[in-house]
């Protein structure tokens, strides 16, 4: 019973680094379609604000 105790709290423990590289990876690839889409995502923030500073007026 006892090394079942160990084992599963050396599982769990184990899992933890797997959330952790799993969490570095969506990131990295975040990052990447940032770099990837820069100049298209600019283009559509300065559209998106500029529309909004615009349509301010009438509110």
């Amino acid at each position: 019973m006892k090394e079942t105790a160990r084992y599963l709290a050396a599982f769990w423990k184990e899992e933890d680094a797997v959330g952790v590289v799993e969490v570095i990876l969506i990131l990295v690839v975040l990052i990447g379609f940032v770099v990837i889409f820069r100049d298209q995502i600019t283009t559509m923030l300065n559209k998106v604000l500029k529309k909004a500073s615009t349509n301010a007026d009438k509110i």
